[in-house]
């Protein structure tokens, strides 16, 4: 096809477009197919929020344990050998950087593999389907232009007796391109709508895996912290007032 004729068909059917806007031509509606095209449009824009929000947890996480892995830093500076807490201090360093770089490797590697590529290749069929229906809406608007000329030759006869089975020849022509294109969508929408439960069946499970394999690598070597710390009481509370407690009764504050 040269540019001229497609600018030319682009051009028709714009000006179809707004006469049937107008009410001057009348235009195909198809409810099966609309049915099975908002589905469509439900399942793209959940799947497409899906991969954005599972890029965003996976984010999350490195964010999480950079800031962890930071927070460990800034307590080594408060614990050294000097101090009782001194060894948990720099235990809970080392963890943290253990665990900060598991999830940098590990865990974003399968994640990506197993959730995030998954999805986005899900995603990536998406445009070619919107552009299947795109090239149906313009032979649909070929097919309502050809009908419209019918009608009008009908209600006014052209004194070229050829125009008539001319035009009613283009007008099958144009229905029949349409409708094998209609035929296939309306077929196909479903299939695809219907291939998200198999498909997102085992990205699922690796999401939830990853999960909790990250909670459970997390809680074992934070759980190997515990000895450091003294049994839990309420005399720990009150170890916490009584810091505070002697903060207030230094003549620095509230003295001056």
């Amino acid at each position: 096809m040269s540019f001229i004729t497609g600018f030319k068909k682009n051009l028709n059917r714009a000006g179809t477009t707004l006469m049937q806007r107008t009410g001057v031509v009348d235009r195909t509606v198809d409810s099966e197919f609309d049915e099975e095209y908002e589905r469509f449009k439900t399942l793209e824009k959940k799947a497409e929020k899906l991969t954005k929000e599972a890029k965003g947890y996976l984010d999350a996480m490195r964010a999480m344990t950079g800031t962890q892995l930071r927070i460990s830093q800034t307590i080594g500076h408060f614990y050294d050998d000097t101090v009782i807490m001194g060894p948990g201090g720099q235990e809970y360093k080392k963890v943290i950087e253990k665990m900060d770089e598991e999830t940098k490797t590990e865990m974003d590697q399968a994640f990506r593999a197993t959730v995030l590529e998954p999805l986005s290749r899900f995603c990536s069929y998406f445009p070619e389907v919107n552009e299947a229906v795109k090239r149906r809406q313009k032979k649909l608007l070929d097919y309502d232009a050809h009908r419209s000329k019918v009608r009008k030759l009908i209600d006014k006869p052209s004194e070229d007796p050829q125009r008539l089975p001319r035009a009613e020849q283009e007008a099958n022509m144009a229905r029949e391109m349409y409708e094998g294109l209609n035929s296939i969508l309306i077929a196909d929408l479903p299939k695809v709508v219907e291939l998200r439960v198999p498909y997102l069946d085992p990205t699922f499970e690796a999401l939830v895996k990853a999960q909790l394999q990250f909670c459970q690598s997390s809680y074992e070597q934070l759980e190997g912290l515990r000895h450091h710390f003294p049994p839990e009481t309420d005399a720990s509370d009150r170890r916490v007032d009584d810091v505070l407690q002697q903060m207030r009764e230094l003549s620095i504050c509230g003295n001056f």
